[in-house]
């Protein structure tokens, strides 16, 4: 049989399946399959052009193309009779000319919300933003940070440990040790990331969280500085009005140290926020710096707990049990 026969013979086979399928979608899109697929008949046609005598082929190229115009336009026909048949479009109630009901692509994590407008100020004093690894040795993790062995930061309860020397970093200033490793000062970042505690879940702790540190290192550094650009931050993320404290406190990798507190409207007592304060010289010395060339501050905080303060929420988990009716609300 010639390309020409196989042609027709095709065409006289589509419009007797045509006409003899039952009128819905699945038959139809099983007959344009058979059809009009990547392995369909036409397709098979086209790939026996090779064969035809050079002079022939023009034609029956346009034979070739005109047969798969009919076949598309006829299937065309088909679905809008399909269409017509339908017991719902022939539903009075429904107005098939209204524009269709957009699905939900749904939304930005609050979590995320958070942790971007926070990485956004920073970044407009200055700031680069670096990351680091999750999972880290015990060195950058502890002894780098001038946390001894006996600190009990190290013990099984506050830290997931692979194995005695890799643990799952239980905060982001591990990445302060691996910058300060690779960069020569001065350098002015901030770290967010995931870390992980083991602590008991409740409406206040989760075995996991969110933390932004933040490392400054240069020449001539003070604790004001640290403090005006803590303040800058406050007021920029809760607005001009909020209520803040420095009080002293004790951090194995900063002297002297302290803890920023916001005061709670909701709760009406005092919320602790964030760590801060100088680079103590050890951490300098520990990565190969001059500490007495080299100064620095260092702060580091929760963006779950700046969440919680900023949208007044109650309880930490639900930042992760996905109920779509708190996550709506943002």
């Amino acid at each position: 049989m010639s390309i020409k026969e196989q042609l027709e013979s095709v065409r006289d086979d589509f419009l007797t399946d045509l006409e003899s399928f039952p009128v819905n979608d699945k038959d139809i899109e099983s007959l344009k399959s058979k059809y009009l697929g990547r392995k369909g008949l036409v397709a098979s046609l086209f790939s026996l052009m090779g064969k035809a005598e050079p002079i022939d082929r023009p034609l029956l190229g346009q034979k070739l193309n005109s047969l798969k115009d009919e076949i598309y336009t006829l299937f065309t026909e088909k679905e809008k009779r399909s269409l017509k048949n339908d017991p719902s479009f022939q539903n009075p109630n429904l107005d098939f000319s209204l524009p269709g009901h957009v699905s939900s692509s749904g939304g930005i994590h609050i979590l995320e919300q958070t942790l971007s407008e926070v990485k956004d100020i920073f970044k407009s004093i200055g700031f680069h933003i670096a990351y680091g690894p999750e999972v880290d040795d015990a060195y950058h993790n502890f002894t780098a940070l001038n946390v001894p062995e006996h600190h009990p930061a190290r013990d099984m309860q506050d830290t997931f440990f692979i194995n005695p020397e890799v643990v799952l970093r239980s905060h982001t200033s591990n990445v302060q040790i691996h910058l300060m490793e690779s960069l020569e000062p001065p350098l002015k970042y901030i770290v967010p990331g995931r870390v992980y505690r083991n602590e008991a879940i409740s409406y206040k702790s989760y075995c996991l969280f969110h933390q932004v540190e933040g490392i400054y290192i240069n020449e001539k550094v003070s604790f004001a500085e640290l403090k005006g650009c803590l303040e800058y931050f406050i007021k920029q993320m809760f607005g001009p009005n909020k209520k803040m404290r420095f009080r002293p406190s004790y951090f194995p990798f900063t002297e002297p140290s302290a803890e920023v507190d916001l005061w709670d409207d909701e709760r009406e007592q005092w919320m602790e926020i964030l760590g801060c304060g100088m680079v103590d010289p050890k951490v300098i010395s520990n990565v190969g710096y001059d500490p007495e060339r080299w100064k620095g501050y260092a702060f580091g905080m929760g963006i779950e707990r700046i969440a919680m303060l900023k949208y007044k929420i109650n309880d930490i988990r639900l930042f992760y049990n996905s109920d779509i009716r708190f996550l709506d609300q943002f």
